[in-house]
């Protein structure tokens, strides 16, 4: 779908019908930013799959029943943190939003946070990757949900070096989050006694990358890592399998992807890749469950771990402002963070969980291998699952973050 400027700029309604008789009888009203990338590299993984699975979690509460009126509106950053951190300003200054789910850019995230915690506004982010968040900037009134740089640099990074990688050539996204991704995955990597050669690199929405691939190439480097997520990844990819690089014995770890960029560089090319993901739609009943329920508003696109944590943080989030009252909850963004790390988290996305105290979201992490075209029953059939982190191993050890809500 096309969207215009209006349209991104303007609201997406859903405000839930009030009860039998008069607007007066409903307890209260919430108004929800979805605040992601529209226009650009993180498109698919964000922008309006993430605003339907959000309007989602709004229907799945049943908050017209609890009298609750909750209405979703959404923006475009354009992947630009004072865009963001404005839109956000302006959202609690003029609009009376309460709660902003999203952001797919870790600049733009951080700023967001800033922005939040500022306003004493709520902020659970689902697609911005940086452990920071829950780290050396953690507020107390951010939830950082689905994944982070710790995580996948713990999972991908760890299971290329014990495969054989001894030697990696990053290449990464010039801005928070590739840095950040490149930090924790060489860590990871030298701890697990191999090394790093070599890096370089790549502004954003990069669309040639046979530069970085071939200084990559010439490195002698085992694996390279890609610090990079959305089309950049794709485009890597393509790229290398273009160059025949992978042909020749080099690896590639995608230390961010998702299933819609596996279906868009297809199985021929994809095949035989290693990827962590929180959340697969075909991973059990409950996950096959809420992509039916999703389907009919995802325009051909199907859920990733990315859309899940909007769905999973907006449901979580709307169960605390039910337990603590509208009007309370609306009062302090960091009064509503703490209930929501009080109350035991529960969806068909992730399964029952908890928040820690800095404000990371735990849950199991797989680690996927994309199938064979020959394996592959259905156009969106492309992961089998490799080995499961389980909740306690998955995400860095609270004391580890240095996050200055944390007193260990």
């Amino acid at each position: 779908m096309s969207l215009t400027r209006r349209m991104v700029l303007g609201s997406a309604s859903l405000a839930a019908l009030p009860l039998i008789g008069a607007r007066a009888q409903t307890k209260g009203n919430i108004k929800i930013g979805v605040l992601n990338d529209f226009s650009g590299v993180y498109r698919d993984i964000s922008g309006p799959l993430s605003v339907a699975a959000t309007k989602l979690a709004v229907q799945d509460f049943g908050a017209s029943a609890k009298g609750i009126s909750v209405e979703v509106i959404f923006g475009d950053h354009q992947n630009k943190p004072d865009v963001g951190a404005g839109i956000a300003r302006q959202w609690f200054d003029r609009d009376n939003v309460d709660f902003i789910c999203d952001s797919a850019n870790s600049a733009v995230a951080l700023a967001v946070a800033g922005v939040c915690a500022e306003k004493n506004k709520v902020y659970v982010n689902s697609t911005a990757a940086t452990a920071d968040l829950t780290g050396v900037q953690c507020k107390p009134t951010t939830v950082h949900w689905t994944y982070d740089t710790w995580m996948l640099a713990h999972s991908t990074g760890g299971a290329m070096v014990k495969a054989g990688g001894s030697t990696w050539f990053m290449i990464v996204a010039d801005y928070a989050f590739g840095h950040a991704l490149q930090r924790d995955a060489g860590n990871f990597v030298t701890s697990a006694g191999g090394k790093v050669i070599g890096s370089v690199d790549a502004p954003l929405s990069t669309t040639d990358f046979s530069s970085y691939l071939l200084q990559a190439q010439s490195s002698g480097a085992k694996v390279i890592g890609l610090c990079n997520a959305g089309a950049d990844t794709v485009n890597s990819i393509k790229q290398a399998a273009e160059f025949g690089i992978t042909k020749s014995g080099v690896k590639l770890a995608g230390l961010l992807m998702f299933l819609n960029d596996v279906h868009s560089i297809g199985l021929e090319v994809a095949q035989g890749l290693v990827l962590t993901e929180s959340f697969y739609w075909d991973l059990n009943d409950r996950t096959r469950a809420f992509t039916k329920r999703l389907l009919p508003t995802a325009e051909g696109n199907y859920p990733a771990m990315s859309h899940a944590g909007c769905y999973a943080g907006t449901l979580h989030y709307l169960k605390a402002v039910a337990d603590m009252g509208v009007a309370t909850a609306k009062q302090s963004g960091a009064a509503t963070v703490a209930r929501m790390k009080a109350i035991p988290t529960d969806d068909d996305c992730f399964g029952a969980g908890t928040i820690r105290e800095d404000g990371r979201k735990l849950h199991p992490v797989y680690l996927f291998e994309v199938k064979k075209p020959s394996e592959s029953k259905a156009p969106w059939d492309l992961y089998k699952l490799v080995v499961t982190t389980p909740v306690g191993e998955a995400f860095r050890p609270l004391a580890d973050g240095k996050c200055p809500l944390v007193h260990v």
